[in-house]
């Protein structure tokens, strides 16, 4: 995994604060709200949560095909190959799902940072850069139709499961990748609705005292 890029310090307590100016700590503060928006919501944050959703989905893959390779096995040997692809399988899988998870635990310490930081002081106008919308749009779209394939994978393969068209294996393997398809698309939902509810928040002029959820 490429190494991922420091996060930011907190803002400092209002004690021990040394900005000279509010123009001053506007620029810091604005600095600091665009790098931590980039790592939120940026392209580059989107291909990576592809890129390591595609990798698990590749490792489940791998195992559910040695689960259909059990299932039509005729003798001890027959299993051989499934072997073989099931431990390939959990060698991929089980990194891409522990990246996955990384990426999740960083993106709320990321999105806590963004509200700490958007709470320091107003600045309406200059935070008008940071809605990113075509970023938070392309999260959007592309979270629904995933959670749509994966509802889709979870729903309707049982059922054909049930009127005799599949094998076992072949329903695990199926249902498995709509599970990893919806639940990447939830995360993709949930980061995008975040951001947006964020965005509206700073726009309107939030200030350092009032509460602000974390998780919004």
């Amino acid at each position: 995994m490429p190494r991922s890029s420091p996060l930011p310090p907190p803002p400092p307590p209002a004690e021990i604060r040394t900005w000279p100016d509010r123009d001053a700590l506007l620029r810091d503060r604005a600095v600091v709200l665009g790098e931590l928006v980039g790592m939120f919501v940026g392209p580059g944050r989107l291909g990576l949560h592809w890129t390591w959703a595609g990798i698990t989905a590749l490792g489940w893959s791998l195992a559910g095909a040695a689960f259909v390779m059990f299932e039509e096995a005729q003798g001890p040997f027959d299993t051989i190959p499934g072997v073989i692809c099931l431990a390939i399988g959990a060698a991929v899988l089980i990194p891409g799902a522990a990246f996955m998870a990384v990426g999740a635990a960083r993106d709320v310490r990321v999105h806590r940072l963004l509200v700490q930081w958007g709470a320091l002081e107003s600045d309406p106008v200059g935070d008008l850069p940071l809605r990113m919308p075509r970023a938070n749009v392309a999260w959007l779209l592309t979270s629904s139709a995933l959670c749509a394939a994966g509802l889709f994978g979870c729903v309707v393969v049982p059922a054909t499961a049930r009127a005799g068209q599949e094998t076992y294996g072949m329903v695990a393997w199926l249902m498995g990748l709509g599970f990893l398809a919806w639940l990447t698309g939830l995360t993709g939902l949930v980061k995008a609705f975040a951001h947006r509810r964020w965005v509206l928040r700073v726009l309107a002029g939030t200030r350092a005292g009032q509460p602000v959820a974390a998780g919004g």
